[in-house]
């Protein structure tokens, strides 16, 4: 860690409310891209990202797909229940299971108005032949139950909601259904998108492919948490949110294979980094569990190559016979950080004091300043549906 703490204040700026872009553009790739290259910015539009990427580049996504999380629920005598569902219990911890259970599935979540709704009172929500009934089990804790033979992604389909960042102030459109999704998006779990990958689109990936620009997708389910703000004055003391990672053999392979790794998004790049202190992690505890905490990263006094980091993860799953590894992160990036996999980053403009600023000033350092600055001068659109930059230190 570094020898000084971190003042909240050295990483605020002035965000005036003009610049939060409240709406996504008619075509996604029409975005602003800020190029920062060895100091250098020029000014770009994000469909010309193909051509702006150096040779060798390998770019790594974040497939994960929003869900339909945010439900409403009403008692019988009218008044209004929110869940917010978080991350699932049963029948498995692994999104994939829950999201996939025809009969019941039980989730850590948040209510709203949690005082009205007594433990063990069971509600109903109904629309068309999708009856879904949830059970409080605790302060944190509903189950679900359904008949239909559906899945329960199937119901939240029917009965959910897309829930936008809380700083968009609006509520969810129709618009947004598509819109706050990538196009590659696969993997169901997040209640939030990966916004840096918004602004790709089908054309944009066959010419990365034509140009011979390799690409690969590994999966962090976002979770509420990135949205938390720091709240405390040296924000080292901040608590990370704990985020789901599922990441293949064959992602490791490639990247054993390749050398400029591109992150595409804060996501993308914080399951890189800590694939990396798994593999460190593994290095003197082969059978250990993949759980990278917000200290992990700062607590060794000697730190392996990351093709030694890598090695070490490709033999633990040739151990356990795996083709995926599935972990969870906490992993806290700010200044003071040293990136091990990751060289370069697309990645949309964020909120002053938050987790993502710190991130993006390890990266670059000082010059965060400057790039937003210039990115404010010149108009761009911040926060989720904002434009975006490329970041090659």
């Amino acid at each position: 860690m570094p020898s000084e703490s971190l003042d909240l204040n050295s990483f605020l700026y002035e965000l005036p409310e003009k610049h939060i872009a409240k709406f996504p553009l008619e075509n996604r790739s029409d975005a602003k891209l800020l190029v920062y290259q060895k100091g250098e910015i020029t000014h770009q539009i994000f469909n010309k990202t193909p051509q702006l990427l150096p040779k060798g580049s390998f770019l790594v996504f974040n497939d994960t797909k929003v869900i339909p999380a945010r439900l409403i629920l009403h008692k019988e005598t009218g008044a209004r229940i929110e869940i917010f569902l978080l991350d699932p219990v049963s029948p498995s911890n692994v999104y994939e299971a829950a999201m996939t259970s025809k009969t019941s599935c039980t989730w850590h979540v948040m209510i709203g108005n949690a005082k009205k709704w007594k433990s063990d009172q069971k509600l109903t929500l109904s629309i068309d032949h999708h009856v879904l009934t949830a059970e409080r089990l605790s302060e944190d804790q509903v189950a679900f139950h359904w008949t239909s033979g559906d899945t329960f992604s199937d119901i939240l389909t029917k009965i959910g909601e897309i829930p936008l960042p809380p700083y968009l102030g609006r509520s969810t459109t129709k618009e947004d259904v598509p819109r706050y999704q990538t196009v590659y998006s696969k993997a169901e779990g997040a209640v939030a998108a990966p916004t840096a990958g918004l602004h790709f689109t089908d054309e944009i990936l066959a010419e990365l492919k034509a140009r011979a620009i390799q690409t690969d997708y590994l999966t962090l389910h976002v979770s509420a948490g990135t949205f938390q703000p720091i709240k405390a004055k040296s924000v080292e003391e901040h608590p990370m949110h704990r985020e789901q990672v599922l990441i293949t053999k064959q992602n490791v392979q490639n990247l054993l294979d390749n050398d400029l790794i591109i992150s595409v998004g804060t996501t993308s790049m914080r399951t890189l980094e800590s694939l990396f202190w798994y593999g460190q992690i593994l290095s003197e505890d082969p059978e250990a569990a993949f759980h990278i905490t917000k200290e992990t990263a700062y607590s060794f006094d000697h730190v392996i190559s990351r093709k030694e980091s890598l090695e070490h993860v490709l033999a633990m799953m040739d151990a356990a016979n795996t083709e995926v590894l599935v972990g969870h992160t906490e992993i806290f990036i700010y200044p003071g950080y040293e990136f091990r996999i990751c060289k370069g980053l697309i990645t949309n403009f964020h909120l002053p004091g938050s987790t993502l600023i710190l991130l993006v000033a390890a990266f670059v350092g000082e010059d965060w300043k400057t790039i937003y600055q210039e990115a404010l001068s010149n108009e761009y659109r911040f926060l989720s549906y904002g434009d975006s930059s490329l970041l090659l230190p």
